[in-house]
């Protein structure tokens, strides 16, 4: 418990307890919230009743309940809502596109959070030399160049170290708070909710503002939900309630008193914190965890493309496992250089962290909102609770999600447009991606025939047999494959066993090996298989074969083939998507990972046999 707690705090909390280098600076930087006590004290029982209801209550304790066989995140409680409803299938489709809206906004979260991290971090050499000014974006460049090129080497090397440097950043952080709030105890009374109240309703206007700023405090939040499958329930509870939440509380009311003290220290609140001997050891390890935060949500983005692939919203991509002990420990080459790309540019054109934290908002407050939605019909629809229990457990916190939604919706132009236009790319091209495989095999099966009746009709007038065992994999099952239809018609030959394979993927994380294969034999040493694999799961056809030996059908490793057939889309006019969509699908096509890389065969035993298919 201690070991998981530990890892806990470094890999759920980096990101969170990064915020405090940002959140309190951005509420009263640009001055549209006054600098005065009243204010201060408001602004504060805002981030501590924030912390509190969004995190504590309604991550913390109702949302970790929400569990998909032990995993968590927005595409576990999207499988779970859309299997709660799936007798209402106009609700389930609309419950679909928005939870994959929100795993598209979680690229552009993806994008601002190692930008905004890393640049607030390298910003404290500017408190310590003012003029060092002009080398704070080139080192954060070289800091995120350098994060970026070992992902390769995978998080397992580094991430035992994760654990203690975040601990020891939590610990700097209260102790850092502490110093300041034993100079003003009186502090301590922004604990109060009614300071939040009277700051709320006494300048509602102003408040409005200061609400953009103050939902940076839980920017993160998602990674609670999110790592639950790596750590578990009781480990994350432990490790916010013991050291994360008490040190992030403490750290904002430090901030807070020493600003009522030395109202000029507004420009850098939380480098101004510290004694100037400590200024350069606190820039280095405020450097480190913002790392090790933008290396969680690194590792997270390679997870959440790993899924949308097995669940058919991206094409395959090259995946790299870094770990021979750690299913969930990949990397995906072209994510990590496309978020890279991204983050420069985000980096060079906003140029400081008070920039781009107009832009990032709107990111952690629509997938705040996404949840909270997917969480009302879970509870409802799959526990089964009563509706006004269900509304009463959501509603309030859907109010307070679309209270800092509007406050962030109004920053669009300020940067926040940003990342929400890396989301709609994203949303576009997984819809794309989407729609274009089901017009494909809509027009597959137009052409198919009929797998029983076909094996029928040629055994009335078998062909030669060979041995081994051909293995013919197929999208649809029942439908004769065009590999089988050449293989035929070229070479002329059946083999001794022929098994036609269909990979299905489900929406649960995993799927255990007694319920991996399903076999239903055809006559004539020909069977049927289905092999179901969660989204989680890495999908292995040989090994899920290598199941069936007990079962009647014996699959030797050295005498077996693969047919796939390698279709080509043609773009067509007329019907199905746009015609740029069409176009876009068939270059995506084109471009995606080998069917063979994608389910583990064996390159020297694949034969591939290219069809043309018109959409």
């Amino acid at each position: 418990m201690a070991a998981l707690t530990l890892g806990a705090i470094g890999v759920v909390y980096g990101d969170i307890g990064t915020s405090p280098l940002y959140a309190l600076k951005e509420v009263f930087a640009h001055g549209h919230v006054p600098l005065t006590a009243e204010n201060i004290y408001g602004v504060l029982s805002l981030v501590f009743w924030t912390l509190t209801v969004v995190v504590s209550i309604k991550y913390v304790v109702l949302i970790l309940r929400a569990d998909n066989n032990g995993e968590g995140g927005l595409i576990a409680m999207l499988a779970l809502a859309s299997q709660a409803v799936k007798d209402r299938p106009a609700l389930r489709r609309r419950l679909l596109l928005i939870g994959i809206f929100g795993t598209a906004i979680f690229f552009g979260d993806g994008v601002i959070t190692p930008a905004i991290s890393v640049l607030s971090a390298v910003e404290g050499i500017e408190v310590a030399a003012p003029g060092l000014h002009p080398y704070i974006v080139p080192v954060t460049l070289v800091v995120l160049t350098a994060l970026f090129m070992v992902q390769r080497q995978g998080t397992g090397s580094v991430g035992k170290f994760f654990g203690p440097v975040t601990a020891l950043w939590f610990l700097v952080l209260a102790v850092l708070g502490l110093l300041h709030i034993v100079d003003n105890p009186a502090i301590l009374w922004a604990l109060s909710p009614h300071y939040a109240l009277i700051f709320l309703l006494g300048h509602p206007h102003i408040a409005f503002i200061a609400l953009g700023s103050v939902v940076l405090c839980v920017t993160g939040a998602e990674a609670l939900y999110a790592d639950m499958g790596h750590f578990g329930k009781r480990p994350i509870r432990l490790a916010w309630f013991s050291l994360a939440m008490p040190a992030l509380v403490l750290n904002y009311f430090g901030q807070g008193a020493m600003l009522l003290v030395s109202p000029e220290n507004v420009r850098n609140p939380f480098y101004e914190m510290a004694p100037t001997w400590a200024l350069y050891p606190l820039i280095g390890l405020a450097t480190c965890a913002t790392v090790i935060a933008s290396q969680a949500l690194i590792t997270a983005a390679f997870s959440v493309t790993k899924q949308a692939i097995q669940l058919g919203y991206l094409p395959r991509l090259r995946i790299l496992h870094t770990s021979v002990k750690e299913t969930g420990q990949v990397y995906v080459p072209f994510i990590n250089w496309g978020l890279y790309t991204c983050i420069v540019l985000a980096v060079v054109a906003f140029g400081t962290s008070s920039k781009l934290a107009s832009a990032y908002g709107i990111a952690v407050t629509i997938d705040m909102l996404i949840t909270t939605t997917m969480t009302f019909f879970v509870i409802r629809y799959g526990w089964k609770y009563p509706w006004s229990l269900s509304f009463a457990a959501t509603g309030f916190f859907f109010i307070v999600d679309f209270v800092y939604f509007g406050a962030n919706i109004v920053k669009v132009f300020d940067g926040g447009w940003f990342p929400v236009v890396i989301g709609g790319i994203m949303f576009m091209l997984m819809m794309t991606w989407k729609q274009g495989r089901r017009l494909m095999t809509a027009r597959l099966r137009e052409d198919a025939i009929d797998l029983k009746s076909f094996l029928e009709a040629v055994f009335v007038s078998p062909p030669t047999r060979v041995e081994g065992t051909a293995v013919f994999l197929v999208s649809d099952q029942g439908i004769t494959p065009n590999a089988l239809l050449h293989n035929l018609k070229h070479n002329k030959v059946l083999h001794e066993t022929n098994l036609f394979v269909t990979v299905k993927q489900h929406e649960v994380p995993w799927i255990s090996f007694d319920k991996r294969c399903e076999l239903v034999a055809l006559g004539r040493d020909c069977w049927q298989v289905t092999l179901n694999f969660g989204f989680k799961n890495d999908p292995d056809v040989p090994e899920a074969l290598a199941l069936l030996r007990n079962r009647g059908c014996n699959v030797d490793d050295m005498e077996t083939s693969y047919f796939l057939s390698r279709d080509i889309v043609i773009p067509s006019p007329g019907g199905g998507m746009a015609d740029w969509r069409e176009k876009l699908f068939a270059g995506m096509h084109r471009n995606s990972t080998a069917a063979a890389d994608f389910l583990s065969l064996p390159i020297n035993r694949v034969v591939e046999l290219g069809t043309k298919v018109e959409i």
